[in-house]
C-alpha cells in the first residue's frame, strides 16, 4: 500500500493491473484514483466487507476493461512467463464461459494424445513491473518472501521487480540456510525501499493484522465518488510524512534492469 500511495500521488495512468491471482483494496484505490485502464484478475473484493466499491462502479459504468480469469490461469500465465515459453497448458477451463471472453486462451487437441483430447493454452504473462511488499530485505537487494512462493514466480516473470520491505538485515539473507530457500536473489530485484507498515491497513502475515476499522471505513465511504475522494485525501495526508523519506530517498538497491503485477 505504501507503493500504491506513491503511484496515486504521481498521477500514474493507463495501468494494466494483474492481480496474482486476486486483488482488493490496492486495486480498488488505484481504480478509484483513475490509475487503471485494464485489470486482469480472478476477483477484486474486500472479502468479508463485501464488494470492492470503486471496481464495481467502474465495471458497471464501463470505465475500465476487465479480463476475467481464474486463480490457476493467472498462476499458469506467470509460470509460462517465468520459464520464457509462450503458453502453459490447463484442463480446468474446458466447458466454462470464460473461454468465450478470453480469445487469447486457445483450445487445441493435445498433440501427445492418441485420441481427441482438448486442452487450453494460457498465454504467458510477462509483467513490465512486479510490485510486492515483503517482511525482510538485506543491503545486497535480496528479499525474503516467506510462504509467498508466487512472489518468486512474479519476480522471475517480470522485466522489473520493485519491492517495499518492513525491515533491513545487515547480513546476507542468502547466507542463512533457513531463510535462503524463500529468498528472491538480488539478480531478480530492481529496487528495494524500506517501508515499515507498508502493507497497512491490509495485514501482513506474521507481522501485523489488518486494520479492520480503517478497512470498514473505506468499504462504507468509497461507495460514492465523493466518499472515496474524501477517504483518499485523508489517507494520503496521514501517511505523507512517513512515505516521503521511505519511497523518495530510501532506495537501497539500484535498478539493474525495465503491466504492473
Amino acid at each position: 500500500m505504501a507503493a500504491t500511495r506513491a503511484l496515486v500521488r504521481q498521477g500514474v495512468r493507463d495501468l494494466h493491473l494483474v492481480g496474482v491471482p486476486t486483488s482488493g483494496l490496492q486495486a480498488d484505490v488505484l481504480i478509484g484514483a483513475g490509475c487503471v485502464r485494464l485489470i486482469e484478475a480472478s476477483a477484486v473484493s474486500l472479502g468479508e466487507l463485501g464488494l470492492a466499491p470503486r471496481f464495481t462502479a467502474a465495471i458497471r459504468n464501463r470505465v475500465i476493461e476487465m479480463r476475467d480469469a481464474t486463480c490457476p490461469a493467472v498462476h499458469a500465465g506467470l509460470v509460462a512467463g517465468e520459464k520464457g515459453v509462450p503458453f502453459m497448458a490447463m484442463r480446468g477451463l474446458i466447458g466454462s464461459d470464460l473461454l468465450r471472453s478470453r480469445p487469447d486462451w486457445k483450445v487445441i487437441d493435445n498433440p501427445c494424445a492418441d485420441a481427441p483430447d482438448p486442452i487450453v493454452l494460457i498465454a504467458a504473462i510477462r509483467p513490465d513491473v512486479a510490485l510486492m511488499h515483503v517482511p525482510l530485505a538485506d543491503r545486497e537487494g535480496n528479499v525474503w518472501v516467506g510462504m509467498r512462493r508466487e512472489l518468486l514466480v512474479m519476480a522471475h516473470a517480470a522485466r522489473t521487480t520493485l519491492v517495499t520491505a518492513e525491515r533491513l538485515s545487515d547480513t546476507s539473507l542468502l547466507a542463512d540456510p533457513l531463510l535462503a530457500p524463500a529468498v528472491i536473489p538480488s539478480l531478480y530485484v530492481s529496487a528495494v525501499a524500506m517501508a515499515p507498515q507498508g502493507a497497512a491497513p491490509i495485514g501482513l502475515y506474521g507481522e501485523y493484522p489488518a486494520d479492520e476499522s480503517t478497512l470498514a471505513d473505506y468499504a462504507r465511504e468509497a461507495r460514492s465518488v465523493e466518499g472515496f475522494e474524501g477517504w483518499l485525501a485523508r489517507y494520503l495526508a496521514v501517511h505523507a510524512a512517513a512515505d516521503a523519506p521511505a519511497l523518495e530517498s530510501g532506495v537501497l538497491h539500484p535498478a539493474q534492469g525495465p503491466t504492473l503485477g
